[in-house]
């Protein structure tokens, strides 16, 4: 369906359509504002970009409620418990409900959802860097509520009007349930902040140790990468609208203010608003620590995976069981 054709000059990679008619048709549906659905036609690169990111999404859900898990039989309050446990089972909803939409995108390659966790076990498919993290005290549970819950409303409201039909009607769903979680993880945070010394201290502590992996949340900017970026492509296919940057500004837009207004503080002292530019100024995570978290080399990574890996191989009878069995003549 495509070629790969070099640049002489940059040497990078281009997709060169070889139906050309049938591009041209594809690029204006999706400039008027059309949607694509599963059977229709598209360009394998586009093809290729949407399995990748649902089925990265979908993945990330379910392994972002583990970390949540760990603190569900040790919420401080039966209010707490129940709160945290219906958040748990609403990412496990949304991971299902993704994987579905990649499924339909991986038919014309005889993929399933099952090859798809066969792949993160593998280390093929990988899971969003957050969710390699360890979550050390009960302030973890409302700091991935409140700002991880957050940046990632951000990331997915972007995409609201996705041009991947399928994608853009889960989306909808999933970006409501997103804001519940956002508010849970907001009231544990205000709780924390409006309490005792010990819990200032830990949500401090806390803010100390995600800063770095909420900076990361985003992806690298433009400028971090070199040739075409996975954010251009998306772009490019009016999946998504923002870049990676332009994102983690907004992010900061709205979430340092709310930081500075609970008496914290983040573990960056080159932090400030650059009025001229009209952007925050902040010292650059180290990116070459976030390639190898998300090659599953982060403090938490072999663990979860590894509970992913027991509940695959635990439950592979009843997927045995809804096989349908041949019936012979």
């Amino acid at each position: 369906m495509y070629n790969y054709v070099e640049d002489g000059d940059s040497k990078t990679t281009a997709y060169v359509e070889k139906d050309q008619d049938k591009y041209q048709q594809f690029m204006a549906r999706i400039e008027a504002g059309e949607k694509i659905e599963a059977d229709d036609w598209m360009p394998e690169e586009y093809r290729q970009a949407l399995i990748k990111l649902i089925s990265m999404h979908g993945i990330s859900e379910i392994m972002g409620a583990l970390p949540e898990k760990e603190w569900t039989p040790k919420a401080p309050t039966l209010r707490r418990k129940l709160g945290i446990m219906a958040k748990v089972q609403d990412e496990m909803g949304h991971g299902q409900l993704l994987l579905r939409v990649a499924e339909d995108l991986m038919k014309p390659y005889g993929k399933t959802r099952e090859d798809l966790i066969e792949d993160l076990l593998s280390g093929d498919l990988k899971f969003h860097n957050v969710f390699h993290m360890p979550t050390k005290t009960w302030a973890d549970a409302g700091m991935v509520g409140w700002l991880v819950d957050g940046a990632a409303i951000m990331s997915q409201t972007n995409m609201l009007d996705a041009s991947y039909g399928p994608y853009q009607r889960a989306l909808q769903r999933i970006c409501q349930e997103e804001v519940f979680h956002a508010q849970h993880g907001e009231a544990i945070i205000m709780a924390l902040a409006e309490g005792t010394e010990y819990q200032r201290d830990i949500l401090q502590e806390s803010l100390n140790r995600w800063w770095p992996a909420l900076l990361m949340f985003f992806g690298p900017s433009t400028a971090a990468t070199t040739g075409s970026s996975k954010q251009d492509i998306m772009i490019k296919y009016r999946v998504r609208k923002s870049t990676n940057e332009e994102l983690r500004q907004a992010f900061l837009d709205k979430y340092l203010p709310r930081v500075f207004s609970l008496g914290l503080t983040v573990p960056d002292e080159t932090v400030h608003y650059d009025k001229e530019k009209q952007q925050w100024i902040y010292e650059q995570p180290n990116w070459d620590e976030f390639k190898q978290i998300i090659r599953n080399k982060g403090p938490k990574s072999k663990e979860r995976l590894r509970l992913r890996e027991i509940a695959y191989e635990n439950n592979r009878w009843v997927r045995q069981a809804l096989v349908p069995k041949t019936v012979e003549s």
